[in-house]
């Protein structure tokens, strides 16, 4: 293998693959000019696109050392579309940047999000992942992008298609401008090209050798199937080749797990592949298949992108793919590295246009056959029996056990045996309808012009409410046949006629049954339709002439109507007053004047009539002189009382403190009280002395008089100074009353108030409040 510039470590490990020479897209990448450049480079699947770009991005990984140290952020990045596919692409760069040390680390959904952090904390060197999962790193600030010198986009038309632009756009924003972006594809639609424009700066277009011939190694076939043989026609498929490894793939998720069902109690060994499973299951799936536990993998499409299984030999399209790019890529599972592969097409009569269309779009031939009959299956089967390797093999340690049993049990029914045991393990090939290769498109033909038919007639028509768009699917499937088969379809009152080509008239039987209680009959010749003759335009037809009918009696002579007596109501009862007469109408003469209209003065308005009882005044404003003068209320209902809100600071009255000798003015209702009479001896209420105080209290004189009281005075901002008030002597022998050596006078400091407690004085007796009279 000519090294053509590739780096030593790199060489090395594709030598210890066992590769002696490289592929035209990996040359390609590889050739003088290409280095340093952006790149948009094309080339079938399988054509070791991963080991090209492996190689395309080593001079921005190595920069030319032998052995890579420690990295603080990673250097290349590759973004896949599917997680399969990002698995597959980092255990490639395994082994091919093995020898230069290089730290791979995957990011990939399904995945423990803490391991992927632990990877990339530990350094690496590159970077592999799905669009949204590398997003959720960025934007967790756990994978950092200012050192990306190199960016790889693997089946970029792929992640458009699912969805991951704006993805796709986030991350390499997030990736210095001064980087290098190549991108990868099978195909090169147009949505790649623009990507292309946005993302790359003069980039170059490489078309590797076999684009224009699309899969040469993969050999496709058309099968045309009955809808009801479709499922039989895929065991039968698979059966017959008898592949090491193939795939069946379905549209929808439901379809995989249906078939997934069918195919296991079968006996086939199989798993499933879609979107819902989790990634371990996924994984573990894949890995039967690698190990051989598994033989076939029923997949949606997201198992039709880069994913590479060994010794897969064959690729069954259960559902039609939605495109020719779908179809490439999904077939492009096979045939890989000069291996030779089998694509399969199961075209039921309702899709034989679109496998056509799909075919012209992909630019690919496919030989249009029936699907495997029983009898070929198993020919298929014995032929493999009668070729096997251990049958033509020496006998070796077994040779007394073979005599043995040729001794006692005979040579034929040994061998009878040993065929039983080998049918034993495969499932029975199914029986298929006598179902044929769709007949070649003809020439356009004149409208009108059917060519050989042959009439059939069907036991419903416009009384059953039949119609042709109702028929045509049903006669379809049951002679699986296509609708251009069918020619003029009649539909009479009891019965509908239908006209099939001559070609396809054997599938159906003298008497064929489409659906329940609905029978087709073959008919010798061509059905009598027997239709009104039209009349000519502009001629009306003639009517039947009517009938003599009696005169209509007059209005005159018509009986009075007379109301039906009810049943509700009681015939004792007295009846009801007699309507009165009613004007009758007479139309206006519109020839007579009408009175003219005059506009009405304000002296010739409407009097005042009064208002409504219950109806409320107009309000008013009445100007301030004309008020109405306040007058007392008089005795009677007063207004309920309501409680007045509480006014705000700001909206109080100001306090007035009121003059010295003016009277307080009486309470309301104080004159209309009686008083109780109160006891006698006391000043305060009513008599002439109080009884005499104790002497030698300050409040209580020694002349029993109470010393006058200090008239209320406001401090001011200083504080008034303290004069010793005069009163009656202080008991003697006191400290604080005239003893001698008595303490000056100190101003007594707060004491901390005593703690509340729970204890109260349970030795007072309650006494209830007295009642109000």
């Amino acid at each position: 293998m000519n090294d053509m510039g590739i780096a030593a470590p790199l060489a090395a490990a594709i030598r210890a693959k066992g590769y002696d020479s490289l592929t035209p897209v990996q040359e390609a990448v590889l050739a003088e000019g290409v280095a340093g450049r952006d790149a948009l480079v094309s080339a079938q699947t399988g054509s070791g696109k991963t080991v090209a770009f492996g190689l395309a991005i080593a001079p921005e990984v190595l920069a030319g050392q032998d052995k890579l140290l420690y990295a603080d952020q990673p250097l290349a990045l590759i973004v896949a579309p599917t997680r399969e596919l990002a698995l597959q692409v980092k255990r490639e760069l395994d082994w091919l940047y093995g020898a230069a040390g290089a730290q791979i680390a995957s990011c990939v959904g399904g995945m423990d999000y803490r391991t992927e952090k632990r990877s990339l904390e530990r350094g690496a060197h590159i970077v592999v992942g799905t669009p949204g999962r590398l997003r959720d790193h960025i934007e967790r600030h756990s994978l950092d992008l200012s050192g990306i010198r190199a960016v790889v986009l693997d089946e970029a038309d792929e992640m458009l298609d699912l969805g991951f632009a704006e993805d796709l756009e986030f991350i390499l924003a997030a990736a210095p401008e001064e980087r290098r972006t190549l991108m990868f594809s099978a195909t090169v639609p147009k949505e790649i090209e623009k990507l292309a424009a946005t993302f790359q700066r003069d980039a170059l277009r490489i078309v590797a050798q076999g684009e224009q011939k699309q899969h040469g190694d993969i050999g496709y076939r058309a099968m045309s199937v009955a809808v009801r043989d479709r499922e039989h026609a895929i065991f039968n498929t698979l059966r017959f080749y008898e592949a090491q490894t193939a795939i069946v793939f379905c549209k929808t998720r439901a379809n995989v797990n249906h078939l997934f069902a069918r195919m296991g109690n079968r006996g086939f060994q199989v798993v499933a592949l879609s979107g819902e499973l989790s990634q371990s299951e996924r994984s573990h799936a894949l890995q039967s298949l690698r190990d051989g536990r598994a033989r076939v993998c029923i997949a949606t499409d997201v198992a039709a992108r880069g994913i590479d299984l060994p010794g897969l030999e064959l690729v069954i399209h259960a559902d039609l793919p939605s495109n020719s790019e779908t179809l490439l890529h999904r077939s492009g599972r096979t045939g890989r590295a000069g291996k030779k592969g089998t694509s399969v097409l199961i075209v039921t009569p309702a899709d034989f246009r679109k496998a056509n269309r799909i075919l012209q779009g992909a630019k690919v031939e496919a030989e249009w056959i029936k699907a495997p009959s029983a009898e070929e299956v198993q020919e298929r089967d014995d032929m493999r029996l009668m070729e096997h390797a251990t049958l033509t093999e020496a006998p070796g340690d077994e040779t007394a056990m073979a005599d043995a049993l040729i001794g006692r049990f005979g040579a034929q029914n040994v061998a009878a045996a040993f065929v039983r045991l080998w049918r034993e393990g495969r499932s029975a090939p199914e029986v298929l309808s006598d179902s044929l290769p769709p007949v070649a498109p003809a020439a356009p033909r004149v409208r009108g012009e059917f060519g050989p038919s042959v009439w059939f007639k069907i036991s419903i028509g416009h009384t059953g409410r039949a119609e042709a768009r109702w028929l045509l699917p049903k006669i379809c499937d049951a002679g699986s046949i296509a609708k251009d088969s069918i020619g003029a379809i009649r539909v009479q009152q009891e019965v509908t006629y239908v006209q099939l080509a001559e070609a396809v008239a054997s599938r159906f039987r003298d008497m064929t049954e489409l659906d329940k209680d609905l029978m087709m009959e073959r008919l010798a010749g061509e059905p009598t339709l027997e239709r009104p003759e039209r009349p000519a335009y502009g001629e009306r037809p003639e009517r039947a002439p009517r009938t003599e009918r009696a005169p209509r009696p007059e209005r005159a002579e018509r009986p009075a109507y007379s109301p039906k007596p009810s049943r509700f109501v009681d015939e004792d009862s007295p009846a009801a007053p007699p309507r009165p007469e009613r004007k009758p109408y007479a139309p206006r003469d519109d020839a007579a004047p009408r009175k003219p209209y005059a506009k009405r003065e304000d002296g010739d308005r409407k009097p005042y009539a009064p208002r409504e009882e219950g109806a409320k005044r107009p309000y008013t404003p009445r100007p301030d002189g004309e008020r109405k003068p306040w007058a007392p209320r008089e005795d009677g209902p007063k207004k309920p009382y309501a409680p007045r809100a509480r006014a705000e600071d700001g909206e109080r009255k100001p306090y007035v403190k009121r003059e010295e000798g003016t009277e307080r003015k009486p309470r309301w209702g104080a004159g209309d009280k009686t008083a109780a009479p109160r006891a006698a001896a006391y000043k305060s209420h009513g008599g002439a002395d109080k009884p005499a105080r104790a002497a030698g209290y300050k409040s209580h004189s020694a002349d029993g008089e109470a010393p006058a009281k200090r008239t209320y005075a406001p401090k001011g901002d200083e504080a008034r100074p303290y004069v010793k008030r005069e009163g009656a002597p202080k008991a003697a022998g006191f400290k604080s009353h005239g003893a001698e050596g008595k303490k000056p006078y100190a101003p007594r400091t707060a004491k901390p108030a005593a703690p509340k407690t729970d204890a109260r004085d349970t030795t007072k007796r309650f006494v209830p409040p007295k009642p109000k009279r």
